[in-house]
């Protein structure tokens, strides 16, 4: 590298050198600042360097200046706060639909935004109960091939994998790809959800992201009508379990008063509750009744039961002799 071209990339090194190795707890002094250039094969005076500095505040950059002994220079504010980028590490650990290699790949670009020390904090793994890793590398890219089919009303042709008790990955419907009008995509419980019109059994049919294969947008124009159109998904106001459909519907449950936190959990504002007596609480919810919903309240031990309506109570109970085996 020429004397010239250093010189131009001088600026630039002391940035460099002030965001890996600084913040408000730890500065650098003129001395050491100077030393970290000579590593990189460049001779620099303080005035020069005053200059730099100056000239990085007039861009935007938060130099700060420590009157400390001695004189401490430092980059405060960043993009992230330390706690923010731990979130945001600790979110991207516990995502299932993400390939490992893309888990990977996402913490060291959230890096990029901290300094050496608090890189090394960074470098840290949270224990998720249960966590299932994604093999299938593409959701992204189909994320974004998806939304670009919506925009542009055109339908989209893919295979369709289910895995087979050998735990291998198998096409549905022996490899033949499904064509569907794109309608909304969803995020619920570590996956994204992809909602879809099917012309040949005429509903909304919902695929996991990850896993289908072979995405493309096809050259048909989507298919239109009310359901579609009147499909929404940021006012819906009852909840699903475990992404199952069923009938909507009003219920009653009554809680045990110390595990009120349970149903607080589960549906947060959306219910509503009240005290029943001094050892019971009654908590009034909107779901989707389905068999996960019954499996939700059969395992919470009678902790949380059903009070209303009666045909609900009817339901679950059926639900229930259903598993009893003859």
């Amino acid at each position: 590298m020429t004397y010239n071209n250093k010189a131009k990339l001088k600026m630039l090194y002391v940035r460099q050198i002030l965001e890996d190795e600084t913040d408000a707890e730890h500065g650098l002094s003129m001395m050491q600042i100077i030393e970290r250039l000579a590593e990189y094969g460049i001779d620099a005076e303080r005035k020069s360097i005053y200059r730099d500095i100056d000239i990085l505040r007039e861009f935007g950059v938060d130099v700060k200046t420590y009157q400390r002994n001695p004189v401490e220079y430092a980059i405060e504010a960043r993009a992230f706060e330390l706690s923010e980028l731990m979130l945001l590490v600790d979110a991207v650990e516990s995502c299932k639909f993400l390939t490992t290699r893309q888990s990977n790949k996402l913490i060291a670009n959230l890096k990029t935004f901290a300094n050496n020390r608090q890189r090394a904090l960074l470098d840290r793994r949270i224990y998720v109960d249960g966590r299932i890793t994604s093999k299938n590398d593409s959701v992204f890219g189909y994320i974004d091939l998806l939304h670009d089919a919506m925009r542009q009303n055109r339908k989209v042709e893919f295979t369709y994998y289910r895995y087979g008790v050998d735990g291998e990955r198998y096409t549905t419907r022996d490899g033949k790809p499904h064509m569907v009008t794109p309608v909304g995509i969803a995020f619920s419980d570590g996956y994204y959800y992809f909602t879809a019109w099917n012309d040949d059994h005429e509903n909304m049919t919902e695929y996991r992201v990850d896993r289908m294969g072979k995405l493309r947008v096809s050259d048909s124009k989507g298919t239109k009508n009310d359901e579609i159109t009147h499909r929404v998904y940021d006012k819906e106001d009852h909840e699903r379990f475990g992404r199952f459909s069923g009938k909507p519907v009003t219920a009653t449950l009554l809680v045990d008063a110390d595990k009120v936190e349970i149903v607080r959990d589960r549906f947060g504002e959306n219910a509503q509750i009240m005290r029943k007596d001094d050892d019971t609480a009654k908590a009034v919810v909107k779901v989707y009744a389905s068999e996960q919903f019954f499996g939700w309240i059969a395992g919470l031990g009678g902790t949380v039961r059903i009070d209303g309506p009666k045909s609900l109570k009817k339901e679950y109970n059926e639900c229930l002799l259903s598993l009893v085996d003859e």
